[in-house]
C-alpha cells in the first residue's frame, strides 16, 4: 500500500463497512510502524493537553478528558493485536517485537507523569466534595488506584527502573508467546495410512486438513489442541501416543532459538522486582491487591481445598485405568500419555457414550445458533448474519446484535477454525468496547476459537468439550455485547481477574440444559434430534474424570501461584515447578494443564500472572448463580434472567464485583457449590 494515500491514518483503522471494522485488506504488516508512532505521538499530544491546564482540575478537564484520549492508538492497537493473535505472518511477528517495548514505554510515561498524577491526587483528595455520580466517582477511584499500582509515587533512578522493568517484560512476554507458536507451527508429524486405522473420520479428516496447509501429501498430526487431544483420546498404540504427547507437553521447553525456560526466568526475575519497588513482598501479593481474592493466602486456601478431594478422586482413577490398561495386554507402567485412551475406554465401558458418535450431533453451527438462541430467549437479543463482513481472514463470519426493541446492540464476530497462522486456545476480545460518552459507542466483539476445519462441502462437528468452549467464549462476549456503563474504562470484561469468568463460564450451564439440546442437537447427517438415553448418559457421566480436569487445572493455578509468591525469583524456574509438584503430592500418572514453558495465560503477559485461579473462583460464583436459576424451576426464568443482566452482565465495572453478585443473587456465593458442580462433595 503507498502510504502516501493515507492522509490521516484514522482513515484505515476506524470502524467502517458492513461490520464496522478497520480496512483490514489494506493495512500491510509494517503499515503499522508508522501507525502506531502517529497514534502514540497523538495521544501523548492529548496527555500535554490535560496536564498544560491552568485551571483547577475537575472531573471534566481530567478524567473525562483522559477518557476521550487515545482513540487512534486503541483502533490501531486493536486491529494489530487481532492479527497477531488470530492471522499472524513473519513480518507481523517482527513488528511486535518491535512495538511491544514501545508501547509499554508510552504506557509508562503517562502513567509516571507527574504532573498528570498530581491532578488526579488532587481530585481523589477531594473526592467526597465534587458531587459526582456513584459511576463517575468509581472511575475516579478506579483511575487513582490504576497510577499507583503504575508506579505513580515512585521517584528518581525507582521511577526509570519501573519504565525499564515494564518494557523488558513487555519484550518477553512477546518473545514467549512467539516461541510457543513457533513450536506449535514446526511439529507436523505424519501418520501412516496403516497407523491411521481406527481413527474416527473427523480426526483423520482434520489431520489430512493440517497437512495440506503446510504443503504436505497424507496426514499429520499437529500439536493444535483440535487435533493432538482427539490423537491422544482414540489411538491405540502407546508408543506414537507417547512421542506426540512429548511434543506437547514440552512445547517452549526444547533446546535452541525458541526455549523458553531462560525467558521464564528473567520475567520472575523482573516481576519480583516490580513488587518490590511498589513495596509489595511479591508478585502474587501486587497482582492479588486488586482482586476479590485480595491475598495469596485466600487463594491458596481455595485451590488446597479443592485440590485435596480431586487428588483423592484422580489417584483412584488412575488406578481404574491401569488395571484396564493390563487387563488389555498392556503391562507397562501407566503413563500420562496414556490416561486420555484409557479413560474414553472406560467412560464408553461405564456410560455407553462413543464421542465419536456423539460430535454428529453437535455441529458447529447448529451449535453457533444454540448460543444465540439462550442469548436470545435470556436477554431477548437477536443476531443477523452480515454476509461479506471483511474481515482479518475469509473463515471469519459476523452478525449484527439487536436488542428486543430492533435498535442496533453491536457487532459479533466468530472466526472458528484452526490454522497455522492462529494461536492456540480460545478467546474473546474487542475491535470496539462500549461507551456512553460523546453520543455513545456501539461495540465490536470476536470470539477466537482453533475447531477443526472439516472436508469442503462437510459440516464441522464438534465435542462436547468444543461446544462447551464455544459457549464459554460466547459468554465472554455477550459480558462486552451487553455492557451498558457510560466510561469506556469500565465497560464490560474491565473488571477484576477473579470476576471476568463468571460471565463466560456460567453461560457453559446452558448448554446441555434439555431445552438447548432437544432444539440444537441434531444428527448431521438425519437431523434427528439427540435421543434422550444419550442426553441422560451425557448427565450422568458429567462428573466422569472430575479428578483428572481438577487436578489438571489445580496443578497448574498453585504452580503460578507459588512461583509468583516467592520474594525471590527461583534461579531454576523449572526445578521450582517440580518441587511445588511433589510437595501437593501431583500424581505421577498426570501433568499440569500447562506446564510452565507453554503457560501463555500468565507469561505471554500478566493477565492471568498469580491468577490463574480465577477461573476456579468464578467457578464457586458460576455454580452457585445457575442454582439460582435452577431454584426457580426455570432456567430461563425472566425475573431471573433480568437481574443476571442487570448485575453481572450489563454492569461492567461501575460497582465493587462482590456487590455486584450479591444484588443478583441476594447474598454472598456459597462455597460448597463449586463441590457440587465438579461432583467432588463429601
Amino acid at each position: 500500500m503507498n502510504q502516501k494515500k493515507i492522509q490521516d491514518w484514522s482513515e484505515l483503522f476506524a470502524p467502517g463497512g458492513p461490520a464496522r471494522l478497520p480496512r483490514f485488506a489494506d493495512i500491510a504488516p509494517f503499515d503499522f510502524t508508522p501507525a502506531f508512532a502517529e497514534a502514540m505521538a497523538r495521544h501523548r499530544a492529548e496527555i500535554d493537553t490535560i496536564t498544560a491546564e491552568t485551571a483547577q482540575p475537575t472531573f471534566e478537564n481530567t478524567v473525562l478528558a483522559l477518557e476521550r484520549a487515545g482513540h487512534l492508538l486503541s483502533d490501531v492497537a486493536s486491529a494489530f493485536f487481532t492479527l497477531a493473535g488470530a492471522h499472524t505472518n513473519d513480518e507481523l511477528q517482527q513488528v511486535e517485537r518491535e512495538v511491544s517495548p514501545l508501547l509499554s514505554r508510552h504506557g509508562s510515561a503517562i502513567s509516571l507523569d507527574p504532573r498528570l498524577f498530581a491532578r488526579i491526587d488532587d481530585l481523589h483528595a477531594r473526592r467526597t466534595d465534587l458531587g459526582l455520580e456513584p459511576q463517575a466517582l468509581r472511575l475516579l477511584e478506579k483511575l487513582h488506584r490504576g497510577f499507583l499500582r503504575s508506579g505513580a509515587r515512585l521517584e528518581g533512578a525507582a521511577r526509570e527502573r519501573f519504565a525499564d522493568l515494564n518494557a523488558r517484560l513487555a519484550e518477553l512476554g512477546t518473545r514467549f508467546s512467539q516461541n510457543v507458536l513457533a513450536d506449535e507451527r514446526a511439529y507436523a508429524r505424519p501418520v501412516s495410512a496403516e497407523e491411521l486405522a481406527g481413527l474416527p473420520a473427523f480426526l483423520v479428516s482434520a489431520m489430512e486438513d493440517a497437512a495440506s496447509e503446510r504443503g504436505l501429501a497424507g496426514h499429520v498430526v499437529t500439536l493444535s489442541r483440535s487435533i493432538v487431544v482427539p490423537f491422544l483420546t482414540y489411538y491405540p498404540k502407546r508408543e506414537l501416543r507417547a512421542e506426540v504427547f512429548a511434543a506437547w507437553t514440552r512445547r517452549g521447553e526444547n533446546k535452541g532459538a525458541h526455549d523458553n525456560r531462560p525467558v521464564i526466568a528473567e520475567i520472575l526475575q523482573l516481576r519480583a522486582e516490580k513488587a518490590r519497588l511498589l513495596g509489595y513482598p511479591n508478585f502474587a501479593s501486587y497482582k492479588l491487591d486488586d482482586t476479590m481474592a485480595k491475598t495469596p493466602e485466600a487463594v491458596r486456601d481455595l485451590l488446597t481445598r479443592v485440590w485435596e478431594r480431586a487428588r483423592e478422586r484422580a489417584v483412584s482413577d488412575a488406578a481404574v485405568l491401569s488395571r484396564l490398561a493390563r487387563e488389555d495386554g498392556d503391562n507397562a507402567p501407566f503413563a500420562p500419555a496414556d490416561w486420555r485412551f484409557r479413560a474414553e475406554q472406560r467412560r464408553r465401558a461405564e456410560f455407553a457414550i462413543d464421542e465419536t458418535a456423539l460430535k454428529s450431533y453437535f455441529q458447529l453451527d447448529p451449535m453457533i445458533e444454540a448460543s444465540f438462541d439462550v442469548a436470545n430467549r435470556l436477554f431477548g437479543l437477536r443476531f443477523e448474519p452480515i454476509p461479506d463482513p471483511q474481515a482479518w481472514h475469509p473463515d471469519v463470519r459476523a452478525w449484527r446484535v439487536l436488542d428486543p426493541d430492533g435498535t442496533e446492540r453491536g457487532v459479533f464476530l466468530g472466526d472458528y477454525f484452526a490454522r497455522s497462522s492462529k494461536r492456540s486456545g480460545a478467546w474473546m476480545s474487542a475491535l470496539r468496547s462500549q461507551s456512553g460518552i460523546d453520543g455513545g459507542e456501539r461495540p465490536v466483539i470476536y470470539n477466537v476459537c482453533n475447531f477443526a476445519k472439516p472436508a469442503k462441502g462437510q459440516p464441522a462437528l464438534l465435542s462436547v468439550d468444543d461446544a462447551r468452549t464455544l459457549f464459554h467464549e460466547f459468554g465472554h462476549a455477550l459480558h462486552g455485547l451487553l455492557s451498558d456503563v457510560t466510561y469506556p474504562s469500565l465497560a464490560g470484561t474491565a473488571v477484576s481477574r477473579d470476576f471476568v469468568e463468571l460471565p463466560s463460564q456460567l453461560y457453559e450451564h446452558w448448554l446441555m440444559t434439555p431445552e438447548v439440546l432437544g432444539r440444537h442437537a441434531r444428527h448431521a447427517e438425519t437431523g434427528e434430534p439427540l435421543p434422550q438415553a444419550l442426553a441422560d448418559k451425557l448427565h450422568a457421566a458429567r462428573t466422569f474424570d472430575a479428578g483428572f480436569d481438577t487436578v489438571e487445572f489445580t496443578s497448574s493455578a498453585l504452580v503460578d501461584l507459588l512461583l509468583h509468591t516467592d520474594g525471590e525469583a527461583p534461579a531454576d524456574p523449572m526445578a521450582r515447578e517440580q518441587a511445588i509438584l511433589t510437595e501437593i503430592g501431583m500424581p505421577a500418572e498426570m501433568v499440569m494443564r500447562h506446564r510452565s514453558p507453554h503457560f501463555a495465560h500468565i507469561f505471554s503477559g500478566d493477565g492471568y500472572s498469580s491468577g490463574y485461579y480465577s477461573y476456579m473462583w468464578s467457578e464457586v460464583l458460576d455454580a452457585d448463580a445457575f442454582e439460582a436459576f435452577e431454584e426457580t424451576g426455570d432456567v430461563f426464568d425472566a425475573e431471573t434472567a433480568q437481574r443476571l443482566r442487570r448485575n453481572v452482565y450489563a454492569a461492567g465495572n461501575s460497582e465493587d464485583p462482590a456487590v455486584l453478585y450479591e444484588r443478583f443473587r441476594g447474598r454472598a456465593p456459597d462455597p460448597d457449590a463449586l463441590m457440587r458442580k465438579r461432583g467432588l462433595a463429601a
